[in-house]
């Protein structure tokens, strides 16, 4: 529970009334956590992450009811940054924190980045969602993100980085895939909709329905998206999404494949399935390059789940799978359509300087 003074108290429900949809929610935030509500059921109730109710709760508790419900000024349009950004950001989160701390924090990498000249300013809050989309969290004390550095790893990510940087090629078009979990939630009680000065508000006691997995593909020089649902990740599930990537490229030559080492991602997965003849014949139409083990980052796939967690998912509770592959295929759909590409700028210069190695030979020395 936390405690607020009346005048505090006074504060938040005024600005309940009165403030914008941003504050409202956060004082909705502090009024539910002062009641005794836990943070997840908060950020149930309120569709935010049980991070971003600490959050509040930490910035009341240090700052007082201002800044814990105000943003301070934003002018301008936001920033945006490149996939390289991004990468700067992984690799800065996963070096060692600045002496006398004991882990990052969205603060002192803002900091750090700063201070490097990596960026002359940066969100908080877009750190936290770089975060969340390459599923890094500093808070765990055994986050083993980037190894050493071996002759295995650096061969895997300047393989992929090589296979990035080639030209557009119709007859070998570059398709990155990977897999995401989805929680299945029931609404228990019938949500209020969203009103004028009101967010919508759900209960924040929800059905447990299990759990579901989207297998999502992307070809990033065109902007082309595959997502398919399905109740698990095995071998078969792979090998059908395979087959329909395959059927999608009838014209190609060879399509390039970048995907992560998962134990279903082999040619074995394709001939239990299909049998010896047919499973060789639908793996010999991919060739295959693999990320290296703790190397995510570099699988172009991470950035279009994270597009489709933010558009496609949200913070809605999805009942079953087949609303969650009705909403898949409308996002399809619709995204297919605008021909989003990922501009991929992270290169072997740019690992080999960053990772300060000069080729594989010399590796043992960082």
């Amino acid at each position: 529970m936390l405690y607020i003074p009346p005048q505090d108290k006074h504060r938040i429900l005024e600005v309940i009334k009165t403030g914008t949809p941003r504050e409202v929610t956060r004082a909705h935030a502090l009024n539910m956590r002062s009641k005794g509500l836990s943070s997840i059921e908060i950020s149930e109730f309120l569709e935010l992450t049980p991070r971003t109710v600490f959050n509040i709760c930490s910035a009341y508790e240090e700052h007082g009811v201002e800044r814990a419900l105000v943003d301070d000024p934003r002018p301008g349009r936001p920033l945006e940054f490149d996939a390289r950004f991004e990468a700067q950001v992984v690799a800065t989160v996963c070096s060692d924190p600045p002496e006398g701390f004991d882990r990052w924090t969205l603060v002192l990498l803002k900091e750090r980045l700063v201070e490097k000249g990596i960026v002359e300013s940066v969100s908080l809050e877009k750190l936290r969602v770089i975060l969340r989309e390459h599923d890094l969290k500093p808070w765990q004390q055994r986050m083993w993100c980037i190894p050493k550095l071996n002759d295995e790893f650096i061969e895997r990510m300047e393989d992929v980085l090589d296979v990035y940087s080639k030209a557009y090629d119709e007859e070998r078009p570059v398709v990155c895939i990977d897999e995401k979990p989805v929680m299945l939630h029931g609404e228990l009680r019938e949500p209020v909709p969203m009103s004028k000065g009101h967010p919508k508000k759900v209960d924040y006691e929800y059905k447990r329905n299990g759990t579901a997995n989207i297998f999502a593909g992307v070809e990033p020089k065109t902007g082309r998206y595959f997502n398919k649902v399905t109740a698990t990740r095995t071998g078969p599930e792979y090998c059908q999404f395979l087959r329909e990537i395959a059927d999608a490229y009838p014209q190609a030559e060879k399509i390039i494949l970048a995907q992560d080492n998962l134990s279903t991602h082999t040619r074995t997965s394709l001939t239990k399935c299909l049998g010896e003849h047919e499973g060789n014949a639908l793996w010999e139409r991919f060739e295959v390059h693999y990320t290296p083990k703790h190397g995510s980052w570099l699988n172009q796939a991470e950035i279009a789940i994270g597009m489709y967690q933010r558009q496609c998912l949200g913070g809605t509770r999805i009942p079953d799978i087949e609303t969650l592959e009705k909403k898949t295929t409308r996002w399809n759909s619709a995204i297919n359509q605008r021909s989003t590409t990922i501009e991929w700028k992270f290169s072997t210069d740019d690992a080999r300087h960053k990772f300060k190695y000069s080729t594989i030979s010399e590796q043992n020395s960082v």
